[in-house]
């Protein structure tokens, strides 16, 4: 990729995927509940906009270029997508200092790597192998902007198709946009990467 050169849908995915991670890390390694609760508050946030996005924006483009093989993979993706949910649901209110936060804290991570497998060995191939890099840099643009007004907290109860979602996205998103302005959050220099912006 050249320098400034707009990533594709698989590298905005990826760059996601190692943001997650090293949050999670930083919940693990953090010395105080503050700071333990700050990350988890940032996993969160970073982790329910990845999802809703994915599912708005990648799956139906891998239902539109693959056909039956993509609605195949994306019937996978949001059972993966589902239990993950599930799982952050629980995580988002949990206290870092409870017994069941690091045991429910790994068992989110296990399975998203599960997920994060599947898409880069079997989603993203194919669908980049369909797309230009013109088309799949649009697609990435679109997964981003789609961060910007997806909710920030799991809920695990709405509905994961496109149109229902969306609607479903509309009425969560200021709920959680206003009460994340109540939460503790890492100071920005500790976010590497893409920075959070609440607004």
């Amino acid at each position: 990729m050249a320098p400034n050169e707009p990533n594709t849908i698989s590298e905005a995915i990826s760059e996601d995927h190692k943001s997650l991670d090293r949050y999670a890390d930083n919940i693990r390694s953090a010395k105080s509940l503050e700071k333990k609760t700050k990350w988890r508050n940032q996993l969160t946030w970073a982790l329910a906009r990845h999802a809703i996005s994915e599912e708005l924006t990648m799956y139906p483009a891998m239902e539109k270029h693959l056909g039956e093989e993509g609605l195949h993979l994306t019937s996978t993706d949001r059972e993966q997508h589902q239990a993950v949910k599930e799982d952050l649901y629980k995580l988002q209110s949990m206290s870092p200092s409870s017994d069941a936060f690091l045991p429910l804290l790994d068992r989110l991570m296990t399975d998203l790597h599960e997920h994060i497998k599947h898409e880069s060995e079997e989603d993203m191939p194919r669908l980049e192998g369909k797309l230009s890099r013109e088309e799949s840099q649009a697609l990435a643009r679109s997964f981003e902007r789609t961060k910007l007004i997806s909710p920030t907290r799991s809920h695990p109860s709405a509905p994961n198709r496109p149109y229902f979602e969306n609607f479903a996205a509309m009425l969560a998103a200021p709920i959680d946009r206003f009460q994340d302005l109540l939460r503790a959050w890492p100071d920005q220099k500790e976010v590497a990467g893409k920075h959070r912006s609440m607004l």
